[in-house]
């Protein structure tokens, strides 16, 4: 009847359709708009240009398509409701969507486009996740290989050769976890679990990022902890938060011990809280270089002089 379709149509375009209540809302906004300045497969972009001005037209690209997607996903998403909600094709007998909620966008497309448009959309679902998996996978490898097996535990004098083994060593164990919880998370909507991944970017990279680039009395130890604390807290809250803890894992409604959908306004808290106290309270050697050395880092990031030329990685 039209007021039923009213009444579902002022539930679509009001607040908390997604989320319920107001600290989830701010926290999963907080996720997704400070996650995407912390996701390492994003960051690791910035090793691939050649100088300082390149980077930041790099950045004003990125920046640029980045907003385009996050609108078009309103114009993806009701056009879904218009077009593939109300045709039989596209739902199951008991009128819910065939293959679950995360296909809506592929089912719009065969149905504004056909089955042309489906095999482009299709193609390019698979071009973006390999893309995405392998940043990651590629981000993993690097830093457990050459930030914590050559720097942290060879203190620098590992070989080249060895440090190639570690990096593919992580390269198969990384795949290997992702595919485990592809499997468990599999009936999970996307569209949130992407959320979850950006809460533990935003909560371990995006403070240290911040924090080392806008305050002077930032510390490597003050970083190192607070990223840490961050990196723990994101990702112990996301497991027992009712989307993992029940939904995920099966346990019984109402038992999971953190009660919000997303955990970036408490997690991002901890890591800018653990970056400011270590900081203030770190008095060593390292400590007084990186204070000195503030002034001159705030210049070049600023202005790139002094920044001109690519870095040996």
């Amino acid at each position: 009847p039209p007021e039923a379709a009213a009444a579902e149509g002022f539930s679509i375009m009001g607040p908390g359709g997604f989320i319920k209540d107001p600290i989830s809302a701010i926290s999963f906004g907080m996720a997704l708009m400070f996650g995407t300045a912390g996701l390492p497969h994003i960051l690791m972009r910035f090793f691939t240009v050649p100088n300082a001005k390149e980077a930041r037209k790099s950045v004003l690209w990125a920046t640029t398509w980045i907003g385009y997607f996050y609108v078009l996903t309103f114009i993806i998403g009701f056009g879904a409701i218009t077009f593939v909600l109300t045709d039989p094709q596209f739902l199951d007998p008991k009128g819910g969507l065939l293959g679950g909620g995360n296909m809506a966008a592929v089912h719009l497309a065969k149905a504004v486009g056909g089955n042309v448009f489906l095999g482009f959309i299709s193609a390019v679902a698979f071009a973006t996740i390999l893309a995405v998996v392998a940043g990651l996978t590629l981000s993993g490898a690097s830093a457990v290989s050459h930030d914590l097996y050559a720097t942290v535990f060879k203190k620098g004098k590992a070989d080249s050769v060895a440090e190639l083994k570690v990096s593919r060593i992580t390269t198969v164990a990384l795949g290997v976890v992702a595919v485990v919880l592809g499997i468990v998370f599999e009936k999970q909507n996307i569209a949130f679990m992407v959320s979850l991944a950006f809460a533990v970017a935003a909560s371990a990279n995006f403070p240290v990022l911040l924090m080392s680039v806008l305050w002077k009395d930032c510390t490597t130890r003050g970083a190192v902890i607070g990223g840490f604390l961050g990196l723990v807290s994101s990702v112990v809250l996301t497991v027992v938060s009712p989307a993992v803890w029940e939904a995920t894992l099966g346990n019984p409604k109402g038992s999971a011990l953190f009660p919000y959908q997303s955990p970036a306004l408490f997690s991002m808290t901890i890591g800018f809280l653990g970056i400011w106290l270590f900081s203030i309270l770190d008095k060593s050697p390292r400590a007084a270089k990186d204070r000195a050395g503030f002034l001159a880092q705030q210049v070049r990031s600023e202005t790139g002089i002094g920044a001109e030329g690519a870095s040996g990685h």
